[in-house]
């Protein structure tokens, strides 16, 4: 049995708002009390008297989250500027959590020992890990490589936390703390089934090239020229934009992850992206149309749900890029209301805008840190 309990308020009074979110949580529970949780929250509430009253009704409860740019939910759909909680509850599904703290000091190490620490306190080996981890501080890339070396091929999903597009300081939220420069995980196994889907509306477009040269995000070459070359030859003297984001073929992989363009120096020619590329890939520009960017969402869900091992799944979970939001400005509501067409009737969901996305590319394949792109994860039990 796998029991899923979600709350969410556009109140913008913080104690209001987390009184509606935990009122709609324990009607929906009937007294069984939930074993974890996630936590989404937009920048400007009070994070900490959010997790107080969370404790003070739920004291036992393992929890992680944090800062966003933007809600989705069952209950209200897509929103700004509002809270929303999801609780887990199950006699079959063991859930505990771990928070690294300081990841920029050595993001990788960090991450690492987060996950032995949630694995040590797990007790049964994990099948599934949720991360929601810093974003401005450090690479989220090399926290997810950290992530990666402890759980092996465990699948690992989420995103990294956002401030409303200010990029100033993002806020992760681990039981009952309010922490920054963190990476919180869950991690959870025993009788769980779940699937993911990955989709962002982006297609690429022209001749693949290879990577030549690059350190970290700053591509210095493409096909032995200056990267800024390889973007001007499609884009004309246009400055490097995230609406046409580079489609990255890792090394092994047949399908690609985007990364959108954050600078460019024209001196040497390098181009700045938004997480780090490996060296050697193959990349394409691409090209999306609002209409492709919102049938995306929609196709993540279908992917997910064809992948579903199970009959039916009894919750869902998003994570959809700031920058689709930026690109589809009012439209941005159609993402989910698009998805919410094929949800099974009171098919509990929730999610959060990110500054960036985590899931892997294939079923069995390795996660992936993602820009630009629409992520669903969906939850059962047999």
């Amino acid at each position: 049995m796998l029991k899923i309990a979600v709350g969410h308020s556009n109140d913008p009074d913080s104690a209001e708002a987390i009184q509606d979110v935990l009122a709609g949580c324990k009607q929906t529970l009937d007294g069984h009390q939930p074993k974890a949780g996630v936590l989404f929250a937009a920048i400007d509430f009070d994070h900490a008297l959010l997790l107080e009253h969370i404790y003070t009704e739920f004291p036992n409860l393992q929890l992680i989250g944090g800062t966003t740019d933007g809600e989705v939910s069952s209950v209200l759909g897509f929103q700004q500027d509002s809270v929303v909680l999801m609780l887990f509850c199950s006699d079959e599904v063991e859930m505990t959590t771990a928070v690294g703290r300081h990841v920029s000091q050595d993001p990788e190490a960090i991450a690492a020992a987060t996950v032995e620490c949630a694995k040590a306190q797990l007790g049964i080996s994990p099948c599934l890990c949720i991360a929601t981890p810093e974003s401005l501080t450090t690479s989220a890339s090399s926290i997810l490589d950290g992530l990666k070396q402890a759980l092996g091929g465990v699948p690992i999903l989420g995103g990294t936390t956002a401030d409303q597009t200010r990029v100033k300081q993002t806020y992760q939220f681990f039981n009952g703390e309010v922490l920054s420069d963190a990476v919180p995980v869950l991690l959870m196994g025993g009788n769980l089934l779940f699937s993911y889907g990955v989709s962002s509306g982006w297609q690429p477009i022209g001749k693949r090239s290879q990577v030549t040269k690059v350190e970290k995000n700053v591509i210095y070459e493409i096909d032995a020229k200056p990267a800024l070359e390889f973007y001007h030859y499609y884009l004309n003297e246009f400055a490097p934009d995230v609406a046409y984001p580079l489609a990255i073929f890792p090394p092994g992989e047949e399908k690609f992850f985007l990364r959108g363009a954050l600078k460019y120096d024209p001196d040497c020619g390098s181009l700045t992206v938004a997480a780090d590329v490996p060296q050697n890939s193959i990349i394409q520009i691409t090209e999306a149309s609002h209409d492709g960017i919102v049938a995306a969402s929609k196709a993540s869900f279908e992917h997910a749900l064809q992948d579903y091992p199970g009959k039916e799944p009894v919750a869902a979970l998003f994570f959809s890029c700031a920058w689709r939001r930026l690109i589809l400005g009012t439209q941005t509501a159609q993402e989910y209301d698009t998805i919410k067409l094929d949800l099974a009737q009171g098919l509990p969901s929730c999610g959060f805008y990110t500054y960036g996305e985590i899931s892997p590319l294939r079923i069995a394949g390795p996660s992936f840190f993602h820009n630009t792109t629409f992520v669903t994860l969906l939850l059962g039990s047999q």
